[in-house]
């Protein structure tokens, strides 16, 4: 090896600690880990200006066996995020990860890691996991903000969450909350959602699990907004830039389907298709709309799922008249949508929902058939619901938090006893409560 003067080496040490510390300030927000299959997983990243950016990642189980992804160049017109796939993957395995701006690796100071989707039918039981959901993240940014008391606060919910290991993040809308200086201009809504996305504590949570997503009315844009908006197509695009997937069902809008061992998850957009609130001249309002009806029937009687979970952002259940709710915004549609799974004898259906900023457990009983449940979780981090509103009537005892608050689900057993845990905690990780379900609970009585 030759040797080289002390002054040379030290100059080439400093010079090696600039460029990887430059590196790390092109970062913005991320890596994030998107959309798992059994094959190929995402990863996201978003820069502070255009950079080449790659991962590298290798089976937990052969460390030196190290695989790269392609690389691509971010712009300003994306504002800046790559999407990338890591496409060399065994089913059922875990992997660890590595981002590279401009060839220099940026280390975080947390896990980097992923997995594949389990490979289980005909081979056995589904594999136990687990989840975590909630809604409503409001990030403060003071000179954008309402004055007064900052609406966001205990952000560390995010690292609670992280600390937890579930498998994936399931985001229920109101992930970012646009203000008046956002939602008029598409830089204004980039801002917004790289702002939020840019928390600090955040972070470790998007690299070490998998994110799914729908929205409500502040992604996409003002309070209780419709399909009049008219910058619904660019937040369409920032909200797909954002939470990548292929499992998109329309060309427009954030409809989205996902499956995790035995559970599907049919997501669902109440923005796009809404009709304005205040069109007293409708005499069928629309939350969802008809080819999004059509397809969430379509999907469900095809599925053999054990758990059916349909998310959407407002509750769907409760049948007071409240706020967005779907009774009180499109009761026809409501209506139609339970009586197809009484008629259609759908199992093992539950429903997640957001928005109202306070946290409960609905249960409806169909006639002849099994109990709905209606799982509310709101907020992560915006403002807790001060409103008390008449008490929903098929509230469970015991479950309304007027805290911050996140539910983590776990599913777990043999295919005959296959049962979910409904466990809601605090930013701290206070459990709320919890209750157990049976799949063999929510079925149809067999003529």
């Amino acid at each position: 090896m030759k040797n080289y003067p002390l002054p040379v080496i030290i100059l080439f040490l400093i010079s090696n600690s600039i460029s990887l510390f430059a590196q790390k300030e092109k970062l913005q927000s991320g890596p994030m880990v998107g959309y798992s299959t059994m094959k190929e997983v995402l990863l996201w990243v978003q820069t502070t200006e255009p950079a080449e950016v790659h991962f590298e990642y290798w089976n937990i189980k052969t460390p030196t066996e190290k695989v790269k992804t392609s690389s691509i160049k971010t712009s300003k017109d994306d504002a800046f995020v790559a999407h990338l796939l890591a496409d060399k993957l065994e089913p059922s395995q875990k992997y660890n990860y590595e981002l590279f701006i401009n060839q220099q690796k940026v280390n975080r100071p947390y896990p980097l890691q992923f997995e594949s989707q389990p490979i289980w039918l005909w081979r056995g039981d589904a594999p136990d996991f687990s989840f975590a959901t909630g809604s409503c993240n409001y990030v403060s940014e003071k000179k954008y903000d309402r004055p007064g008391k900052p609406y966001g606060s205990e952000y560390q919910i995010f690292e609670t969450i992280a600390k937890m290991k579930p498998q994936f993040m399931m985001w229920l809308g109101d992930n970012f909350y646009l203000r008046e200086a956002d939602w008029n201009s598409k830089t204004g809504i980039m801002h917004r959602y790289t702002h939020t996305r840019s928390l600090p504590e955040m972070q470790a949570m998007l690299g070490g699990m998998h994110h799914y997503a729908i929205w409500d009315d502040h992604d996409f844009g003002p309070n209780n907004s419709d399909r009049s908006f008219r910058l619904k197509k660019v937040t369409d695009k920032a909200f797909r830039d954002f939470f990548p997937s292929p499992n998109y069902i329309f060309d427009e809008g954030v409809t989205s389907h996902v499956q995790w061992a035995d559970c599907e998850f049919f997501m669902l957009d109440n923005r796009y298709w809404r009709s304005p609130n205040k069109r007293s001249d409708i005499e069928n309002p629309d939350v969802l709309g008809e080819d999004q009806i059509e397809w969430l029937l379509d999907a469900l009687v095809n599925s053999y799922a054990s758990f059916k979970f349909v998310a959407i952002g407002g509750q769907f259940l409760n049948p007071l008249i409240a706020g967005e709710n779907h009774t009180a915004c499109a009761p026809k549609e409501r209506k139609r949508i339970i009586e197809a799974i009484q008629k259609l004898k759908i199992n093992g259906v539950i429903f997640l929902t957001g928005d109202i900023h306070k946290s409960e457990l609905s249960e409806y009983k169909i006639a002849g058939g099994y109990p709905l449940y209606d799982l509310t979780i709101s907020p992560l981090t915006a403002g807790v619901s001060t409103y008390n509103a008449e008490k929903n009537p098929l509230h469970v005892e015991g479950t309304l938090v007027k805290e911050k608050a996140f539910a983590k689900i776990d599913v777990f057993g043999s295919r005959k006893e296959r049962t979910l845990r409904i466990t809601a905690f605090g930013s701290d990780g206070q459990e709320y409560w919890k209750k157990e379900i049976k799949a063999s609970d929510l079925k149809f009585e067999r003529n």
